[in-house]
């Protein structure tokens, strides 16, 4: 068992190789002048069971790339098998067609990773569960609700808690967590007038004097997650926090979010933290860095996965 990192999330590949006490593979992953990116793998893999680890974020194109030429190196360099280990799945928003003429971008990126070379994909919380029938490989969606429950109980012990979904679409990942919790569930009507954009319209369930907590996938701009804490709060909760997988946090969302009544936002490092979001009073990070390496550690010994969440 071999792991290489790329250079989207070092940090995170070496706490997940440190998990496994493992060294990290030696390979050489840079740019040549005009920004081409060039991978050399330093040492053998030829019949190893090889996992490279890369976040597709920001800078995604580049990201991406990084991922499928490291790929590409492997196959060539005859690794018995290949699993690209994807904390957050770029393109994953555009998981089907929003218009005319628009594309299915997580489609196409399941072929280029499939092509590129990987034999498995192991990710976690999939934007829609459905873009794991995308590839022609077998797909791992970890999930971050055990993580999160864990938290909260440690974090709101004694409170009286009510799980909140920012919107209709995120309604199950909620309600897991609610169960998990043994707590009510509220959800948030919002219209959104454009992309980016949402208008709070109502909140279902009465949160009055409870300690409400949001639960989402992807905080980009962070706009609707604002939005909905400040409608929590007017609607007399004690008071409003947020966990959420994915801190994409793009353009001024920390500042936003540093501004808004959330009194806490819990994200995972599955996208490596800017300077910004470490200094953020109100943000905070869960590594992922076991749960990474017990799945990487079980898919390498042939056994369950599943059995993580149970």
């Amino acid at each position: 068992m071999k792991i290489v990192a790329c250079n989207s999330n070092r940090a995170l590949a070496e706490a997940v190789a440190a998990a496994l006490n493992l060294p990290l593979t030696s390979a050489a992953i840079r740019r040549f002048a005009d920004m081409e990116v060039f991978v050399e793998i330093h040492e053998n893999v030829r019949g190893e069971d090889v996992f490279v680890i890369q976040s597709t974020s920001y800078p995604a194109n580049d990201n991406l790339m990084e991922l499928l030429i490291t790929l590409d190196a492997l196959r060539r360099g005859s690794a018995r098998r290949v699993t690209a280990v994807i904390p957050y799945f770029g393109y994953a928003r555009q998981d089907r067609k929003s218009g005319p003429r628009t594309p299915i971008s997580a489609k196409l990126v399941a072929n280029l990773i499939t092509e590129a070379g990987a034999n498995r994909v192991l990710t976690m919380d999939l934007h829609a569960g459905q873009i794991q029938g995308f590839f022609d490989i077998p797909v791992d969606n970890l999930y971050a609700a055990p993580l999160f429950t864990r938290d909260i109980r440690e974090r709101f012990d004694g409170k009286d808690l009510m799980i909140v979904s920012p919107d209709v679409g995120g309604v199950v990942r909620a309600r897991a967590i609610a169960t998990r919790l043994n707590c009510d569930l509220a959800i948030i009507d919002k219209r959104r007038e454009r992309a980016g954009v949402s208008e709070v319209m109502n909140v279902i369930g009465d949160v009055a004097e409870r300690d409400c907590i949001l639960v989402d996938d992807i905080v980009d701009s962070g706009g609707t997650l604002c939005n909905a804490a400040a409608a929590l709060i007017a609607n007399g909760a004690r008071s409003a926090s947020v966990y959420t997988t994915h801190g994409v946090l793009s353009g001024g969302a920390v500042a936003r979010i540093t501004a808004s009544p959330i009194a806490m936002m819990t994200i995972t490092d599955s996208i490596l933290a800017t300077e910004a979001v470490r200094l953020a009073h109100n943000i905070r990070q869960l590594s992922i860095a076991r749960l990474l390496a017990e799945a990487m550690r079980r898919i390498s010994d042939e056994s369950s996965v599943s059995s993580l969440f149970e």
